[in-house]
């Protein structure tokens, strides 16, 4: 576990080579089993491998959702925060090990934020509504994520195991 969470980097550049289904049904596999609040599971994720739909979600933040561009897939992590008040929570979790589950699968990830994000286009128009509007997702939800996934097309050293142990403390702060 420790060699996967230190070779996972975030890959911003994707080949030109579809994800095959069975990767993709192990990382879906794989996320629902995250964990949530009370098992509420208020998540929905939405898989986008069409072309022109990834280069309109690429559009969202200009720069930070570049990498959906040439990515050949994207997981869409939504809530509905009338379940639950840990929402956020719980859809991050679910972000986290559909990365985690990429990487153990040979492919690289990019977690793109959306939640409290404003699209480049319009500083009044949160990624949210414009993601929805995309997607068809019902106007309850909410986008925490848009997690490019492909095979790297760059390279990144492991992250090196330097611990801050200042950010450790034994019981008191």
């Amino acid at each position: 576990m420790l060699d996967l969470l230190l070779n996972r980097r975030s890959i911003r550049k994707f080949k030109d080579q579809k994800v095959e289904k069975d990767k993709l049904d192990m990382i879906l596999k794989g996320a629902l089993t995250s964990p949530s609040g009370k098992n509420i599971q208020p998540w929905d994720l939405v898989i986008v491998d069409d072309k022109e739909i990834l280069e309109k979600l690429a559009a969202s933040r200009g720069g930070p959702s570049k990498p959906l561009a040439n990515a050949p897939l994207a997981i869409v992590v939504v809530a509905n925060p009338e379940l639950t008040n840990v929402w956020v929570e719980d859809t991050s979790i679910i972000s986290t090990i559909i990365q985690l589950m990429a990487e153990s699968l040979g492919l690289g990830s990019c977690w793109i934020q959306s939640r409290q994000r404003f699209t480049q286009a319009d500083e009044n128009m949160v990624v949210s509504d414009y993601v929805r509007d995309i997607l068809g997702i019902p106007e309850n939800y909410f986008v925490e994520s848009m997690i490019a996934i492909g095979y790297p097309d760059e390279e990144k050293k492991p992250h090196e195991i330097d611990l801050d142990i200042d950010k450790i403390h034994y019981n008191k702060f």
